[in-house]
């Protein structure tokens, strides 16, 4: 799963025809992080292999964050360890009540600051909310994380996927350029240390969203009561 997780995301960043990517989970978990089961302990001490296999890891988290297509996590269960990463990896939250996250590498004898997790969280629900969850590794539920803001929506399970169909058609009404600058303009601005930088940036992506004509279809579909047809990017 590592391996075709990092294939697909790294296939997006100049793939056009994608433009909205939706993420859940195939059973009663969104993720239930790394299994255990076939983890080979006997090999545990062997630095260079853990090493190649971080780093294999993060490559997914950093693909997610550099593909321009939005990605919407549908959180039907529990996402634990690296399932956790993967839902704060995206770009917006959906979740069941059933939905349950943890930064569980604390619980097996790890740091949490693993896969992204570290970088991430604080700066989806705060230093002091991350710093509880990562030090204890407690599962949140599904009524707190909307609460703090981890998860936008919480939606009943077989409401789930029509619910995120129902998101995907709102992104897509968006220019296709437009859309792919917010959430780059949105990861910029996060890691921008000055408010200078996040305008310049903007100021960048408005100009070229522009230049492509898309902001002349899109005030004339507002004028006209109509659906705007933006060129394919």
């Amino acid at each position: 799963m590592i391996d075709e997780l990092l294939g697909y995301f790294q296939e997006l960043l100049f793939d056009e025809s994608v433009r909205v990517v939706a993420l859940t989970g195939a059973g009663r978990a969104f993720c239930a992080g790394l299994d255990i089961k076939e983890f080979d302990r006997e090999s545990s001490d062997d630095v260079e292999r853990i090493f190649h296999f971080q780093r294999r890891l993060a490559e997914i988290i950093l693909a997610m964050r550099r593909c321009p297509q939005p990605i919407v996590a549908l959180i039907n269960g529990v996402a634990a360890g690296g399932g956790f990463a993967l839902a704060l990896a995206s770009d917006i939250r959906i979740a069941t009540p059933t939905a349950r996250m943890s930064a569980a590498f604390i619980k097996v004898g790890l740091s949490a600051c693993d896969v992204g997790v570290s970088y991430l969280l604080p700066r989806l629900v705060g230093s002091s909310i991350a710093s509880e969850l990562m030090l204890t590794g407690r599962f949140i539920d599904a009524e707190r994380a909307q609460r703090i803001g981890l998860v936008s929506q919480v939606v009943a399970p077989e409401d789930l996927r029509s619910a995120g169909e129902t998101l995907a058609g709102e992104l897509l009404g968006a220019a296709p350029l437009g859309l792919r600058l917010t959430k780059e303009g949105l990861t910029a601005a996060l890691a921008s240390p000055t408010l200078e930088i996040a305008l310049a940036f903007e100021n960048r992506n408005q100009s070229l969203c522009a230049a492509n004509g898309d902001l002349r279809e899109g005030l004339s579909a507002f004028l006209e009561k109509r659906k705007p047809h933006y060129a394919k990017v």
